[in-house]
């Protein structure tokens, strides 16, 4: 499928947090104006939520999967950061570095220096959950709900008392 837009690129985690918060279906409403992908280095890294997101992909088609083909530059900057990140932090990286797409991904002490080196913007969970609140698609009571239940299934968050009061990442 040829994508048409900028797309932000999604990595595990962000996924995985949309999941336990029940809110999976929410995600690509968040920002409608861009295409939402999956890399299929990151979907392969994802049983635990495989039937949300396979719904999510075939039935709803708002999270488009595409295969990790990379030209060669893209190989050899995702081969120098899977020698020091995760498979699916490295391919997204690598990707969005050379098609000025955007990365979604919460694992800011693997991405954060990487995309602000190379002028890569990244959204994470918190920044989505912004958005949303802002685009009043959750209330601040719904916002704090899925942060208490995301945790309680064991995943971190950073603390924050209230979206109100959240500083996103970048302003889109």
């Amino acid at each position: 499928m040829a994508l048409k837009r900028v797309g932000i690129v999604l990595d595990a985690d962000v996924i995985i947090h949309f999941s336990k918060g029940g809110l999976l279906s929410l995600l690509p409403r968040i920002f409608p104006e861009y295409d939402y992908i999956i890399l299929d280095k990151v979907y392969d890294e994802l049983s635990s939520v495989r039937n949300q997101l396979d719904n999510q992909i075939q039935h709803f088609g708002s999270i488009t999967k595409i295969k990790f083909t990379p030209t060669a530059e893209i190989m050899r900057e995702y081969a120098f950061l899977k020698s020091r990140f995760g498979e699916g932090e490295s391919a997204c990286m690598a990707y969005c570095r050379y098609t000025a797409n955007i990365i979604g991904s919460s694992n800011l002490r693997d991405i954060k220096n990487y995309c602000t080196e190379h002028q890569i913007t990244f959204l994470t969970t918190l920044d989505f959950l912004y958005y949303a609140w802002c685009r009043r698609l959750l209330t601040e009571k719904e916002c704090l709900e899925f942060i208490n239940e995301v945790r309680e299934k064991g995943s971190r968050l950073p603390m924050i008392q209230t979206i109100t009061q959240y500083v996103p990442n970048v302003q889109l």
